[in-house]
């Protein structure tokens, strides 16, 4: 019997090779997106393609609007209120970019999803290691999450339940590049940069984390750039 695995796909760089990962493992992919009023909508186009270069029997984007219920400078319509980091200081603080239960949220539809589908796992790309102070990518909140969900659910009340699946967990970002590279994922249909501009912004947090992975891995990033930090050599 196929197994099946919800991804959650952003469009950014951890959650296509973690899709990518869950194909690996033999799972059917059911791919599930938001649109949450985020300004980086590029994220989206790119969330189609990865689906599609993962092979996904299904692709669902939900719309989840955040700006009615939360404040980030992710839902601002100025890119101005979007900080920018020097390397050292990313990850000190809980950023402006912080959606508020983002996680939680995301998490709740993908549960409710795969059990709908009668799905084996959720696999997403949180990340512990070389993540921008967001709370909720820590091993903690995975495992606190993973026993509310067997609590919760009809699978779990009757001793299947379902797996909450975080592999790039304790993984640097030139780990993720790679495990990428080995996988052949399509980098260049990966966006990362908070802002949804042409090319990425090379600034934000997001970038500045994406870039070095690259760097230390050795790999040039196939996507574009308006700004490169001076320690990135391409």
């Amino acid at each position: 019997m196929v197994k099946k695995a919800v991804c959650l796909i952003s469009g950014g760089l951890d959650s296509c090779v973690v899709s990518f990962i869950a194909k690996e493992k033999g799972f059917d992919i059911y791919a599930l997106s938001f649109q949450y009023g985020q300004l980086h909508k590029k994220e989206l186009s790119c969330a189609k393609k990865i689906a599609e270069a993962v092979g996904a029997k299904n692709h669902i984007i939900l719309d989840v609007d955040f700006n009615k219920i939360a404040g980030s400078s992710l839902l601002d319509a100025s890119q101005d209120s979007i900080d920018n980091h020097d390397l050292k200081d990313v990850g000190r603080d809980i950023p402006s970019t912080y959606v508020p239960a983002r996680n939680t949220v995301f998490l709740s539809l993908a549960l409710a999803y795969a059990e709908t589908i009668d799905a084996d796992a959720i696999f997403l790309g949180t990340n512990a290691v070389d993540f921008s102070g967001y709370r909720d990518c820590r091993p903690k909140y995975i495992q606190a999450y993973q026993k509310m969900a067997n609590l919760a659910t009809k699978r779990g009340v009757e001793g299947n339940p379902i797996g909450i699946e975080t592999p790039l967990l304790t993984q640097t970002k030139s780990e993720i590049v790679k495990t990428g590279l080995k996988l052949n994922v399509p980098f260049e249909n990966t966006w990362s940069c908070y802002r949804g501009k042409e090319n990425a912004c090379g600034r934000c947090d997001s970038c500045i984390l994406r870039l070095k992975g690259f760097k230390d891995a050795g790999i040039k990033d196939p996507i574009s750039y308006d700004f490169y930090p001076a320690w990135y050599k391409q």
